[in-house]
């Protein structure tokens, strides 16, 4: 056995320096024995592919901070990895915002395996660089850390969680002073400050500087509880109805953090304890009754929660996911459960928040008031305030950007209403500015009291909505690559369609008539042939607008091995088409978009979702 010089770590080396100084480091620093003897096996095995894999690419640390498998090694969550990332975010804070030093910290926890121990590992590094935390003492929902960021006027945020991931996963999510994500350079000036942090120090092992230094740990969690259900209120328009609502409303937290805080939400709003579907209320980090914890993925995730609903003759379904900042609806008609998409939702709910919130607000200047969405998701929104006076704006993808915008736009003194992204994610007011679940649930239950008191339903409201607004048909999913140069060909290939640097012009009978590229910074429909949305060369991002009005966006996702598409039709009214017929034509466009633009004939390791 042979000794690396200067430390007590032995080892066989295995002919590969730049392995072996990684093995080196990882032995002598990591303090967790089983993800300590789990490298070191993997050395005795001389298992260099896995040792690569693990040691020699490190996490990148984004403006969605960390979301990964967990296990041993840099490319993975665990307890030295949540240390180097904790003490390079205090290092960074104390750089950016002396401040922190006395206004402190949020840190959440949600119920996945090693969450809690991460949320005690993390308090106990900022405490030790004599920093306030307001450690949660038991898990909560994501929201709530947003939340408590604006409420105890902190200077940062971080929420352990992996949100609707795998089991297997989990992730470091970080708030700015504002309450909203970060974004750059933040996410910069943090993943330098991790890399200049990764020896880590003795005492950011020590948990019990917690109680040492308890003048410094306060628990938020009673003060969060009574206050965001106070500020919650802002959205009740029908309190003292809500307790006769005509429906039974049934509650899945997808095995997640959920029902405690939704239930507590409702009941502000004086409905009666929701159905629960009692396999899943309760956390459980290996959310046992689901393949996918995400409520996303529609009537598969929703089973258990159709079989509740249908013993009780519930008529909708209310989902969290498992941090409870996500909102899945489902309704019971008359071919069986309908589970809304998320840009759906985002129409009956945005909606709801403009019609209940005019009614008491009849004097506002609607040049004042704003909603806000990704460039993804529906423009509904955007017709909504064409129609109606008040203000629409586009972001990029991601909850970060529209939290930042709002909190701007409140600076100013705006009013911000609703913003919503398609993938169910749904920021009801402006108390937290990040999609919140809880609230969005309740608001939602307001909603189907409103309307089920009325005679009429989700699903046909949601049609009075497209006839008076016109319609906004949407088709999302996605497909799985695992091989990032594949990824990057296809799009170069979209690029330079017909050999000759450009464009296409249709796709396959239906033709293109704008494109805008997010990624190298172009847009045909621009005098100057930029975009007017910021740019990421770190991220492919194609928008194809159709001829007969339908636009379909192609995306990479930050977080999974996914290419995304996102294709919305909406025909002008005055084509006079009916239901059945942008149906058809969206349809078609999407079928076109699988075939000529995936084209996995061409590119055979670009798989179908269900692969």
């Amino acid at each position: 056995m042979s000794s690396s010089n200067n430390t007590d770590v032995d080892f066989e080396p295995t002919g590969d320096n730049a392995v072996d100084n990684e093995i080196r480091k990882w032995l002598l620093w990591d303090k967790n024995e089983k993800t300590r003897l789990e490298i070191k096996a993997l050395v005795d095995e001389k298992n260099i592919p896995e040792l690569k894999r693990l040691l020699l690419h490190r996490m990148e640390f984004g403006t969605a901070g960390l979301r990964t498998r967990m296990g041993p090694g840099n490319s993975q969550m665990n307890d030295l990895t949540m240390i180097q990332t904790t003490q390079g975010l205090a290092k960074y804070l104390k750089a950016s915002l002396p401040t922190v030093s006395s206004k402190g910290v949020v840190i959440g926890f949600d119920g996945r395996h090693n969450s809690y121990k991460w949320s005690r590992i993390v308090g106990t590094i900022f405490v030790n660089e004599r920093i306030p935390v307001y450690l949660f003492s038991r898990l909560c929902p994501t929201p709530y850390v947003a939340y408590g960021v604006r409420a105890f006027d902190a200077d940062c945020g971080i929420m352990i969680t992996a949100s609707h991931n795998p089991k297997e996963d989990n992730g470091y999510k970080v708030y700015w002073n504002n309450g909203a994500q970060i974004v750059s350079p933040h996410d910069k000036g943090i993943s330098q400050a991790i890399d200049e942090s990764l020896e880590p120090l003795a005492s950011s092992w020590d948990v019990s500087s917690l109680e040492r230094l308890s003048s410094l740990v306060k628990d938020p969690m009673e003060e969060t509880l009574k206050r965001y259900n106070a500020d919650v209120l802002s959205l009740c328009y029908l309190r003292e109805k809500n307790a006769e609502c005509p429906v039974r409303l049934t509650y899945t937290a997808m095995h997640g953090v959920g029902y405690e805080f939704a239930v507590r939400a409702m009941k502000e709003f004086g409905f009666l304890d929701p159905i629960p579907v009692l396999e899943q209320v309760q956390p459980d980090p290996d959310f046992p009754t689901v393949k996918y914890p995400n409520p996303e993925e529609g009537e598969g995730a929703l089973k258990l929660a159709m079989e509740t609903a249908d013993r009780n003759k519930s008529k909708v379904i209310l989902a969290n996911d498992p941090d409870a900042d996500r909102l899945a609806v489902a309704e019971k008609i008359d071919s069986g459960w309908r589970v809304f998409t998320g840009n759906e939702i985002g129409a009956f709910l945005g909606w709801w928040c403009f019609t209940a919130w005019r009614q008491k607000n009849p004097s506002v200047n609607l040049s004042d008031v704003y909603m806000l969405a990704s460039t993804v998701s529906s423009k509904i929104l955007e017709a909504f305030a064409r129609k109606e006076g008040f203000n629409f704006i586009e972001t990029l993808t991601g909850f970060k950007w529209m939290g930042n915008e709002a909190d701007r736009l409140l600076k100013e003194g705006k009013y911000v209403l609703f913003a919503f992204e398609e993938a169910i994610g749904y920021m009801c007011g402006s108390k937290v500015l990040d999609k919140d679940g809880v609230s969005a649930a309740a608001a939602v239950g307001e909603l189907v009291n409103h309307l089920y008191s009325s005679g009429t339903t989700l699903s046909k409201q949601l049609e009075v909505i497209y006839q008076t607004y016109g319609y906004h048909m949407s088709s999302n999913s996605y497909f799985k690559c695992y091989d990032a140069d594949t990824i990057k060909a296809m799009f170069e290939r979209l690029r330079n369609y017909d050999g000759e640097g450009k464009y296409p012009s249709k796709c396959g009978d239906y033709a293109i008539a704008h494109v805008r590229d997010l990624t190298v910074g172009y847009d045909s429909e621009t005098i100057d042939k930029k975009p007017k949305l910021p740019c990421s060369k770190s991220s492919q991002m194609i928008t194809f607008k159709f001829e007969n009005g339908c636009v379909a966006t192609l995306r990479t996702s930050g977080t999974e091995p996914k290419i995304k598409y996102y294709a919305e039709h909406r025909p002008d009214p005055e084509h006079g088409l009916d239901y059945g017929q942008v149906k058809e034509q969206l349809n078609g466009i999407v079928e076109s978009i699988a075939k000529y633009f995936y084209s996995p004939d061409v590119f055979p390791k670009i798989l179908p979702r269900d692969t």
